[in-house]
């Protein structure tokens, strides 16, 4: 799966990274190119409070959002970067979201115009991260196209369920963007439920060491797309 143009557009930075054998000289060239393309180093040199804001509100401080709390502004806009990239709607943001014309999703796009005025072409910023993640996976996971995962969750029954398999999976759709972890004992650390499933690799938007001290470090975590999963509860 590829966001179309972002790569034949930052070419640049795919052909080096292509030259660099080091993972650690590679996400450091990654974070360099995404200073310099967007200014992230020059926020203190802005005019104004709002200026100096939307430059540093950079994709490190959505994904820092999202760690503390995936139902903020800035998990918002990373729902909506799924939503509008990938074309799956969100099913949750503070509360159920069964339709797009219900008040809950209203109250989701309020949120995601709150933080998407914080800052500088984070969708762009988004873009880039997702290629850089998919170009990187590969490298990760030589020869594999898909990873086993786990989530812990304390709400099993709130998740639609769109075939029961039998007494242990089940297909269930999970919310547009939703955290895993490749850890099963620190899954149980987040809900009394713990489901095993395949995510491809295409599908994982962000991981725990794709970046240089990780604000995801610690829990094995990744950031998938999600949409339909075949889900074990695992016992």
């Amino acid at each position: 799966m590829e966001i179309q143009g972002v790569r034949a557009s930052n070419r640049f930075l795919f052909e080096k990274l292509a030259e660099l054998p080091s993972r650690q000289e590679r996400a450091l060239l990654f974070n360099d190119f995404m200073s310099v393309k967007f200014h992230l180093h020059h926020w203190q040199e802005q005019a104004t409070d709002s200026a100096r804001n939307s430059i540093r509100n950079s994709y490190l401080r959505f994904l820092k959002g999202w760690k503390i709390d995936s139902n903020s502004v800035y998990g918002a806009v990373l729902k909506h970067w799924v939503e509008s990239r990938i074309g799956i709607s969100p099913t949750f943001h503070r509360a159920r979201i069964d339709d797009i014309n219900s008040e809950t999703y209203f109250n989701y796009t309020c949120d995601v115009l709150k933080g998407s005025s914080q800052t500088s072409a984070i969708q762009t910023q988004l873009d880039i991260l997702f290629e850089f993640g998919q170009f990187e996976l590969p490298r990760k996971y030589p020869g594999l196209n898909a990873i086993t995962l786990y989530r812990g969750t304390h709400d099993a029954e709130e998740y639609d369920i769109l075939k029961r398999l039998n007494k242990w999976e089940k297909i269930v759709r999970m919310n547009n963007l939703v955290s895993f972890t490749s850890n099963q004992e620190r899954a149980w650390e987040f809900g009394r439920t713990v489901w095993k499933t395949s995510v491809p690799l295409a599908k994982i938007f962000f991981y725990n060491d794709l970046l240089p001290g990780s604000i995801l470090r610690g829990e094995d975590e990744y950031v998938i797309i999600g949409g339909e999963y075949h889900v074990q509860r695992i016992i």
